[in-house]
Protein backbone atom coordinates (compact mmCIF):
# COMPACT_ATOMS: atom_id res chain seq x y z
CA UNK A 1 0.00 0.00 0.00
CA UNK A 2 1.23 3.60 -1.02
CA UNK A 3 1.04 6.28 1.05
CA UNK A 4 -0.83 8.38 -1.48
CA UNK A 5 -3.75 5.41 -0.80
CA UNK A 6 -3.98 6.61 3.02
CA UNK A 7 -4.39 9.87 1.63
CA UNK A 8 -6.96 9.03 -0.53
CA UNK A 9 -9.38 7.62 2.47
CA UNK A 10 -8.39 11.19 4.24
CA UNK A 11 -9.08 13.16 1.79
CA UNK A 12 -13.04 11.29 1.35
CA UNK A 13 -14.02 12.67 4.72
CA UNK A 14 -11.81 16.06 4.60
CA UNK A 15 -11.59 17.06 1.17
CA UNK A 16 -8.50 19.80 0.53
CA UNK A 17 -11.32 22.48 -0.96
CA UNK A 18 -12.86 22.87 1.82
CA UNK A 19 -10.05 24.71 3.55
CA UNK A 20 -10.37 28.16 3.89
CA UNK A 21 -7.74 30.46 1.80
CA UNK A 22 -5.10 31.15 4.55
CA UNK A 23 -4.43 27.25 5.50
CA UNK A 24 -2.17 24.84 3.88
CA UNK A 25 -3.53 21.71 4.21
CA UNK A 26 -2.28 18.64 2.45
CA UNK A 27 0.79 17.44 1.38
CA UNK A 28 3.68 19.35 3.38
CA UNK A 29 6.44 17.38 2.57
CA UNK A 30 7.61 13.81 1.29
CA UNK A 31 7.01 11.69 -1.97
CA UNK A 32 3.30 10.02 -1.59
CA UNK A 33 4.37 7.12 -3.90
CA UNK A 34 6.65 5.36 -1.71
CA UNK A 35 5.32 2.19 0.15
CA UNK A 36 3.79 2.93 3.73
CA UNK A 37 5.67 1.29 7.05
CA UNK A 38 3.39 3.17 9.07
CA UNK A 39 1.26 5.92 10.15
CA UNK A 40 2.08 8.48 13.19
CA UNK A 41 -1.01 10.82 13.99
CA UNK A 42 0.05 13.86 16.22
CA UNK A 43 -1.73 17.03 16.53
CA UNK A 44 1.37 19.43 15.97
CA UNK A 45 4.97 18.21 14.06
CA UNK A 46 7.58 18.81 16.10
CA UNK A 47 11.29 17.37 16.18
CA UNK A 48 10.41 15.08 18.92
CA UNK A 49 6.76 13.55 16.93
CA UNK A 50 9.84 13.21 13.80
CA UNK A 51 12.02 11.13 16.27
CA UNK A 52 9.11 9.25 17.25
CA UNK A 53 7.99 8.12 13.48
CA UNK A 54 11.63 7.20 13.27
CA UNK A 55 11.57 5.27 16.11
CA UNK A 56 8.68 3.73 15.01
CA UNK A 57 9.33 2.75 11.78
CA UNK A 58 7.03 5.57 10.42
CA UNK A 59 7.16 6.84 7.37
CA UNK A 60 3.77 9.22 7.18
CA UNK A 61 2.97 11.39 9.67
CA UNK A 62 -0.28 13.34 9.81
CA UNK A 63 -0.88 16.38 11.64
CA UNK A 64 -3.72 18.56 12.60
CA UNK A 65 -1.89 21.87 11.92
CA UNK A 66 0.58 22.42 9.01
CA UNK A 67 3.97 22.70 9.94
CA UNK A 68 4.19 25.22 6.81
CA UNK A 69 2.19 27.86 6.90
CA UNK A 70 4.26 30.64 5.44
CA UNK A 71 7.29 30.74 2.80
CA UNK A 72 10.69 29.09 3.67
CA UNK A 73 13.72 30.91 1.72
CA UNK A 74 16.65 28.51 2.95
CA UNK A 75 16.40 24.88 4.96
CA UNK A 76 19.31 24.73 7.23
CA UNK A 77 19.48 24.21 11.14
CA UNK A 78 18.32 28.28 11.25
CA UNK A 79 14.93 27.26 12.83
CA UNK A 80 12.80 24.33 14.41
CA UNK A 81 10.82 24.11 11.28
CA UNK A 82 14.17 23.85 8.79
CA UNK A 83 15.67 21.19 11.08
CA UNK A 84 12.12 18.99 10.74
CA UNK A 85 12.17 19.26 7.09
CA UNK A 86 16.08 18.33 6.70
CA UNK A 87 15.28 15.33 9.37
CA UNK A 88 11.85 14.09 7.33
CA UNK A 89 13.75 14.25 4.29
CA UNK A 90 16.84 12.80 5.08
CA UNK A 91 14.39 9.68 6.85
CA UNK A 92 12.08 9.32 3.48
CA UNK A 93 8.65 10.65 5.82
CA UNK A 94 5.56 12.16 4.64
CA UNK A 95 4.11 14.91 6.24
CA UNK A 96 0.35 15.32 5.74
CA UNK A 97 -1.85 17.89 7.64
CA UNK A 98 -5.86 18.02 7.89
CA UNK A 99 -6.53 21.54 9.06
CA UNK A 100 -9.85 23.59 8.20
CA UNK A 101 -10.59 21.27 6.04
CA UNK A 102 -11.22 18.47 8.87
CA UNK A 103 -13.06 21.76 10.57
CA UNK A 104 -15.33 22.36 8.07
CA UNK A 105 -16.41 18.64 7.35
CA UNK A 106 -19.25 17.26 8.83
CA UNK A 107 -18.64 14.88 11.20
CA UNK A 108 -14.79 16.00 11.58
CA UNK A 109 -13.22 17.41 14.73
CA UNK A 110 -15.91 19.67 16.16
CA UNK A 111 -18.60 16.94 15.76
CA UNK A 112 -16.07 14.55 17.72
CA UNK A 113 -16.19 17.41 20.08
CA UNK A 114 -19.74 17.69 20.45
CA UNK A 115 -19.85 13.69 20.17
CA UNK A 116 -17.92 13.58 23.90
CA UNK A 117 -19.78 16.65 25.55
CA UNK A 118 -23.08 14.55 24.71
CA UNK A 119 -24.93 16.93 22.61
CA UNK A 120 -28.10 15.71 20.33
CA UNK A 121 -29.13 17.21 16.99
CA UNK A 122 -25.96 18.52 16.43
CA UNK A 123 -25.48 21.07 13.04
CA UNK A 124 -22.46 23.62 11.91
CA UNK A 125 -22.88 26.48 13.84
CA UNK A 126 -21.83 28.77 10.86
CA UNK A 127 -22.86 27.50 7.86
CA UNK A 128 -20.75 27.93 4.72
CA UNK A 129 -22.83 29.45 1.85
CA UNK A 130 -26.17 27.47 1.37
CA UNK A 131 -24.35 24.22 2.36
CA UNK A 132 -25.24 23.19 5.89
CA UNK A 133 -23.41 20.20 5.58
CA UNK A 134 -20.08 22.03 5.92
CA UNK A 135 -18.80 24.99 7.90
CA UNK A 136 -17.01 26.04 11.48
CA UNK A 137 -18.13 25.39 14.99
CA UNK A 138 -20.99 22.99 16.00
CA UNK A 139 -23.83 23.77 17.83
CA UNK A 140 -26.77 20.98 20.21
CA UNK A 141 -28.73 20.25 23.05
CA UNK A 142 -27.91 18.67 26.19
CA UNK A 143 -30.27 15.38 26.91
CA UNK A 144 -31.24 16.99 30.40
CA UNK A 145 -30.24 20.83 31.67
CA UNK A 146 -26.72 21.39 34.12
CA UNK A 147 -25.42 23.87 35.97
CA UNK A 148 -22.72 26.01 34.25
CA UNK A 149 -19.82 24.85 36.75
CA UNK A 150 -21.32 21.09 36.48
CA UNK A 151 -21.24 21.16 33.22
CA UNK A 152 -17.51 23.03 32.84
CA UNK A 153 -16.25 20.37 35.31
CA UNK A 154 -17.44 17.38 33.10
CA UNK A 155 -16.00 19.27 30.53
CA UNK A 156 -12.29 19.89 32.13
CA UNK A 157 -12.47 15.69 32.69
CA UNK A 158 -13.34 15.09 28.75
CA UNK A 159 -10.51 17.06 27.27
CA UNK A 160 -7.82 16.76 29.91
CA UNK A 161 -8.52 20.49 30.74
CA UNK A 162 -6.13 22.27 33.35
CA UNK A 163 -7.72 25.05 33.36
CA UNK A 164 -11.22 26.98 31.84
CA UNK A 165 -11.35 30.59 31.57
CA UNK A 166 -14.94 31.77 31.43
CA UNK A 167 -16.94 34.89 31.59
CA UNK A 168 -19.27 35.05 34.55
CA UNK A 169 -21.85 32.17 34.83
CA UNK A 170 -25.63 33.13 33.93
CA UNK A 171 -28.34 32.63 36.21
CA UNK A 172 -29.88 29.87 34.28
CA UNK A 173 -28.94 26.52 33.55
CA UNK A 174 -27.23 25.17 30.32
CA UNK A 175 -29.54 23.91 27.53
CA UNK A 176 -27.88 24.46 24.27
CA UNK A 177 -24.07 24.43 23.68
CA UNK A 178 -22.14 26.12 20.88
CA UNK A 179 -18.20 25.19 19.67
CA UNK A 180 -15.49 25.76 17.63
CA UNK A 181 -12.57 23.91 18.38
CA UNK A 182 -9.00 25.81 18.26
CA UNK A 183 -9.61 29.60 17.97
CA UNK A 184 -13.37 30.41 17.49
CA UNK A 185 -13.79 33.81 18.93
CA UNK A 186 -15.01 35.07 16.32
CA UNK A 187 -18.34 32.66 16.03
CA UNK A 188 -19.66 34.29 19.59
CA UNK A 189 -22.82 36.15 17.96
CA UNK A 190 -23.39 33.17 16.13
CA UNK A 191 -23.93 31.30 19.35
CA UNK A 192 -25.82 33.91 20.49
CA UNK A 193 -28.22 34.35 17.58
CA UNK A 194 -28.63 30.70 17.96
CA UNK A 195 -29.84 30.48 21.50
CA UNK A 196 -26.41 28.75 23.14
CA UNK A 197 -25.96 29.20 26.95
CA UNK A 198 -22.56 28.12 26.40
CA UNK A 199 -19.91 28.76 24.06
CA UNK A 200 -16.41 26.58 24.28
CA UNK A 201 -13.42 27.48 22.21
CA UNK A 202 -9.77 28.07 22.55
CA UNK A 203 -7.45 31.79 22.46
CA UNK A 204 -9.74 33.79 23.54
CA UNK A 205 -8.53 37.06 24.64
CA UNK A 206 -9.40 39.45 27.40
CA UNK A 207 -11.86 41.89 25.74
CA UNK A 208 -13.55 39.47 23.34
CA UNK A 209 -15.38 37.94 26.87
CA UNK A 210 -16.71 41.38 27.41
CA UNK A 211 -18.61 39.92 23.91
CA UNK A 212 -20.46 37.61 26.31
CA UNK A 213 -22.80 40.74 27.21
CA UNK A 214 -24.57 38.76 30.12
CA UNK A 215 -26.63 36.83 27.04
CA UNK A 216 -23.89 33.99 27.21
CA UNK A 217 -21.06 32.11 28.97
CA UNK A 218 -17.80 31.98 27.21
CA UNK A 219 -15.83 29.24 28.22
CA UNK A 220 -11.88 29.06 26.80
CA UNK A 221 -10.70 25.19 27.30
CA UNK A 222 -7.52 25.99 25.69
CA UNK A 223 -6.51 25.39 21.69
CA UNK A 224 -4.65 22.24 22.09
CA UNK A 225 -6.85 20.85 24.34
CA UNK A 226 -9.92 21.35 22.59
CA UNK A 227 -8.07 19.68 19.75
CA UNK A 228 -5.77 17.17 20.74
CA UNK A 229 -8.82 14.60 20.27
CA UNK A 230 -8.29 14.50 16.73
CA UNK A 231 -5.23 11.96 17.26
CA UNK A 232 -8.47 9.35 18.30
CA UNK A 233 -10.66 10.35 15.46
CA UNK A 234 -8.02 9.56 13.28
CA UNK A 235 -7.01 6.49 14.60
CA UNK A 236 -10.62 5.36 14.73
CA UNK A 237 -10.94 6.36 11.46
CA UNK A 238 -8.31 4.92 9.88
CA UNK A 239 -8.13 1.33 11.70
CA UNK A 240 -11.48 0.87 10.67
CA UNK A 241 -10.37 1.02 6.91
CA UNK A 242 -7.16 -0.45 7.79
CA UNK A 243 -7.23 -3.50 10.67
CA UNK A 244 -4.30 -4.74 10.28
CA UNK A 245 -1.60 -1.90 9.24
CA UNK A 246 0.62 -0.02 12.03
CA UNK A 247 -1.12 3.25 13.11
CA UNK A 248 0.12 5.07 16.21
CA UNK A 249 -1.03 8.02 18.63
CA UNK A 250 2.45 10.23 19.09
CA UNK A 251 3.16 9.84 22.61
CA UNK A 252 5.30 13.32 22.06
CA UNK A 253 2.55 15.60 20.58
CA UNK A 254 2.48 17.47 24.47
CA UNK A 255 0.86 21.08 24.88
CA UNK A 256 3.25 23.54 23.90
CA UNK A 257 1.56 26.00 26.89
CA UNK A 258 2.29 24.96 30.09
CA UNK A 259 0.79 25.84 33.56
CA UNK A 260 2.29 26.92 36.69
Amino acid sequence: MKISDIIEKIEQIAPLNLQESFDNSGLQVGDTEQVATGVLLTLDITEAVIDEAIERCCNFVVSHHPLLFHGVKRISNGSWIERIITKAIKNDIVLYSVHTNLDKCEFGVNYEMARLIGLNNVRILSPEHSDDRTGLGCIGQLSKPEEYKECLERIKQIFDVRVVRHSAFLDRKIRIIALCSGSGSEFVNDAIRQGADLFITGDITYHKFFNANNQIVIADIGHFESEHIIKELFMRYLSNIFPKFAIWKSENDRNVVNYL
